[in-house]
């Protein structure tokens, strides 16, 4: 029986310098992505509106709404959020902080390998759209927090936890191992699944989280740090457990 492959995921790249726009569209073309491209961020929203990106390679220098706003917007939006691979020039981390901090997945510091951003974007759009786990799974239980890894939600007490994809896998996988500590780099290989990478990207992702289910995050007792080793989960009631729930 003949089978129709599989649609081409289409990439929206947003970057004003020409140069680096056809490397960048040329190099995703050639791995087989449907490439858009283009210059500005009011363009960007109007072109995420119009063809529905499974993933957005973003400049954060643009002319007229700068790559942090269009971020911005984008997670404002509500609705499934589209990953966004970040592109920003050294120097800029505090840009790229306040990035990862809206919501961005990934990014490349220029210049940069056109070789190394495919690779990131086939992790970021293989981790967005690996299947969920069967309807009927083991949720994680600690406290009043509870994560359902089948249908992708987690609340504490009755209230839902509005968490990215990445924020979520993060809190999944420190309820899956509570009281152990690990360093910022083991969790950007488990979490991650990155051999190497700039350990800002956990610290932001920690602060995040602790900010949406910490009672005080400036004084947190749930994700707590061991100084010079990392970070350790540290449930209320001394207990994790999992039970069967319908996601």
């Amino acid at each position: 029986m003949n089978t129709r492959p599989a649609p081409a995921r289409r990439v929206l790249v947003v970057e004003d310098d020409p140069t680096v726009a056809e490397v960048v569209t040329g190099y995703l073309a050639r791995a087989g992505y449907e490439v858009e491209h283009t210059a500005d961020g009011l363009a960007a929203l109007e072109a995420v509106a119009a063809i529905r990106p499974q993933l957005i390679v973003l400049d954060l220098m643009l002319p007229g709404l700068d790559g942090l706003e269009v971020c911005r917007r984008l997670r404002a939006c509500g609705g499934p959020p589209v990953p966004v691979v970040m592109l920003t020039a050294r120097g800029e981390e505090a840009d790229r902080i306040l990035g990862l901090e809206l919501g961005a997945d990934d990014y490349l510091t220029k210049p940069f390998s056109p070789r190394e951003l495919v690779l990131r974007v086939a992790s970021v759009l293989r981790r967005a759209e690996a299947p969920p786990p069967p309807a009927t799974s083991d949720a994680l239980r600690a406290g009043d927090i509870t994560v359902s890894p089948g249908a992708r939600r987690a609340r504490r007490g009755d209230r839902e936890l509005p968490l990215t994809s990445r924020e979520f896998d993060l809190l999944a996988f420190l309820l899956r191992n509570p009281r152990r500590v690990f360093s910022r780099a083991e969790l950007l290989r488990h979490v991650w699944g990155w051999e190497f990478g700039d350990m800002s990207t956990v610290t932001v992702h920690v602060r995040r989280l602790r900010e949406k289910i910490e009672d005080d995050p400036a004084v947190p007792t749930l994700i707590t740090t061991v100084w010079s080793a990392g970070y350790r989960f540290d449930p209320l009631d001394g207990t994790t457990d999992r039970e069967d729930l319908q996601a």
